[in-house]
């Protein structure tokens, strides 16, 4: 009798934990295929740090065959799924194309990012979801530097030291503190720079606080640290319109410079638009057991799927790392007892608390709802972190020590091109190809 094939579209905290869980409860009762671009598991969380320098791109680049070693990785794209066929087709990195059948199902192809309608943002913007994206920032970052630390005219000088952070959520904020201590850094480097004002950053957002998704406290922590750094921040406030000079304020002011970085949001994976089910806020609708109604033989979890939230009735689950590792675990065991091996289990699970990195020796965090803020805070961020990686703790570790002893690397190598990684590419995962 031949095993059944269960293929996993997705390697994000969801597909990866699903992986993983999977592969021990079924030894080899089934034969598990994860179809994802590359061949790591990003540890999403920690991309702020390689952005600005912090850490090294491979530590938070888990190999998915090096910690999946009873899971078949295909490296490609899912672009269509035939669900009553139980097929679907993807595309390689060399951009050959192929089919898949498949058993069973899972889906947690993630999110991407989220546009909103803003003239000028697609040209110039960039996003902040993917390997790719933090590489282009990092050098993009440096760069600016360095330009202005060879221009004459001190209005360039201004311009290419001010950088723009739309979004105060987790990532915005995290992306503004962390950068505005590299670029003081790398300022202070350049002997025109050093004597002139420091880089300017500000973050923006429509929200009437930074952090407005999390507790008041985290908020409040948050807000401090920005303003002793000298970020400025403008909530209420967002992008009008964008051009190469600078951006256009919804508060009629205008900021001449070269760098905005987009982090307003997420939303689902475009496969699940393309499914032509039900869906709610833009995610696939699941039951409890993360089922999709009418195929048995298919369930969905991360940020791709509307999981009810059995702790708060009638809403959905947010889409959080926190949730997503635990509904790839929560689908892996209802995989499992579709074949006989254990009981499928509800999901439910009820926020054990955050943690935001606010770079230096801050941060803030809430574990089990204990606030918390500096040096203790950074402690249980760092240690939350270290628990939550699949794979690379003691590297990731070693450049946390190096980093805390020795400047920072002011060095931009140029690997991935601005239109290389646009604002409107629906995989952010993967730098866009130029066509010859």
């Amino acid at each position: 009798m031949s095993r059944p094939r269960i293929v996993i579209v997705g390697a994000g905290f969801a597909g990866y934990q699903t992986a993983r869980t999977l592969s021990r409860l079924a030894r080899d009762a089934a034969e598990i295929v994860l179809v994802n671009p590359n061949d790591y598991f990003l540890y999403v969380p920690l991309l702020p740090e390689v952005a600005t320098g912090v850490l090294e791109p491979r530590r938070v680049s888990v190999s998915l065959t090096g910690t999946l070693p009873r899971v078949r990785l295909v490296l490609g794209t899912a672009d269509w799924i035939d669900l009553q066929a139980r097929r679907l087709g993807l595309t390689d990195p060399e951009g050959n194309r192929r089919d898949l059948t498949y058993d069973r199902l899972v889906l947690a192809a993630g999110s991407v990012n989220k546009l909103l309608p803003v003239p000028g943002i697609t040209e110039h913007a960039h996003g902040f979801r993917g390997m790719p994206e933090a590489l282009y920032l990092r050098d993009h970052i440096t760069r600016q530097i360095e330009l202005a630390g060879s221009a004459e005219d001190p209005q360039e000088r201004a311009a290419r030291c001010t950088f723009v952070v739309v979004g105060a959520g987790y990532t915005g904020t995290e992306v503004a503190t962390h950068g505005k201590l590299f670029t003081d850094g790398l300022a202070a480097q350049h002997p025109v720079l050093r004597d002139e004002q420091p880089p300017r950053w500000l973050l923006l957002d429509i929200a009437p606080r930074v952090l407005p998704e999390l507790a008041e406290h985290m908020s409040a922590t948050a807000s401090r640290v920005l303003a002793r750094r000298g970020v400025e921040v403008a909530t209420g406030t967002s992008v009008e319109e964008a051009v190469k000079e600078g951006v256009h304020l919804t508060d009629g002011r205008f900021v001449p410079s070269r760098s905005l970085i987009w982090c307003v949001g997420v939303r689902p994976d475009p496969l699940v638009d393309d499914l032509g089910l039900p869906t709610e806020k833009g995610r696939l609708i699941v039951d409890e057991y993360l089922g999709v109604p009418g195929f048995r033989d298919v369930l969905a979890c991360g940020d791709a799927a509307a999981v009810p939230d059995l702790t708060r009735p009638g809403q959905i689950t947010s889409m959080t790392a926190q949730h997503a590792s635990r509904q790839g675990r929560t689908a892996a065991h209802n995989l499992a007892a579709s074949f006989g091996q254990g009981e499928r289990r509800a999901y439910k699970h009820r926020d054990l608390g955050f943690a935001v990195d606010l770079g230096g020796f801050q941060a803030a965090a809430d574990p089990l709802g204990v606030p918390l803020s500096g040096p203790a805070a950074k402690a249980v961020t760092r240690g939350y972190h270290l628990v939550a990686m699949p794979g690379n703790r003691v590297r990731v570790g070693a450049d946390w020590l190096l980093d805390a002893a020795l400047p920072r690397q002011a060095v931009q190598l140029g690997l991935v091109r601005s239109d290389a990684v646009p604002l409107e590419n629906t995989a952010p995962e993967t730098p866009v190809l130029r066509q010859r």
